[in-house]
């Protein structure tokens, strides 16, 4: 793992942290074999959001932040950036940066109770005030392409799902068509399967 610090004394503190510990080497920042990153900071401003998306979409690192200071307006941002483990600056022992790096090295989340909860409740919130008006959800499927597949899924054929729903058979027709088509799906079995497995339907 590299890390990525404003100032060289967060640096040298964090590397020093970590050399008794067989599970981490710290390497270059140029070195190609680091797949995670450790970024150090006092709070979060677009500075560091842009190195640590960089980082990790163009590079492919996991990226463990240790912060003084979250907001949380920026959480959703974090975690769009690519990280996936933050661990509050007062907590962060040997032992707690190497749990939150192999967490991450094996693409798991390990976030503080506190942040879970508010980064579900922006969750929802995104859900209820801005997917679902546009009869959307973070599934991807709007409600009416989960009506279809759930009386699918429990065997209606065409026709009946288009008198239960009141829609014409054609309506039907090409919800599922346009299913199958967008989710690279060969028919509607697929389609119901792939709800299933993904917890949508």
């Amino acid at each position: 793992m590299h890390i990525l610090a404003a100032d060289p004394i967060s640096r040298l503190g964090i590397a020093g942290q970590l050399r008794g510990s067989r599970e981490v080497q710290v390497v270059a920042d140029s070195d190609p074999t680091a797949t995670v990153v450790l970024a150090v900071a006092d709070t979060v401003d677009d500075v560091l959001l842009r190195r640590l998306r960089t980082l990790h979409r163009a590079h492919g690192m996991a990226v463990v932040l240790v912060i003084g200071h979250v907001d949380p307006r920026t959480l959703l941002s974090i975690v769009e950036a690519g990280v996936s483990a933050v661990v509050p600056r007062g907590e962060a022992t040997p032992e707690r940066l190497v749990r939150a790096m192999r967490a991450s090295g094996e693409g798991k989340a390990e976030l503080p109770p506190q942040l879970v909860r508010t980064l579900l409740d922006h969750v929802g919130r995104l859900n209820r005030d801005v997917l679902e008006p546009r009869g959307l959800s973070f599934a991807g499927l709007t409600q009416r392409e989960r009506d279809v597949l759930e009386l699918v899924a429990d065997g209606l054929s065409t026709r009946e799902v288009a008198l239960k729903l009141c829609y014409s058979e054609r309506t039907i027709k090409n919800i599922l068509q346009d299913l199958t088509v967008r989710l690279n799906l060969k028919n509607r079995t697929q389609a119901v399967a792939y709800a299933v497995r993904n917890g949508w339907i």
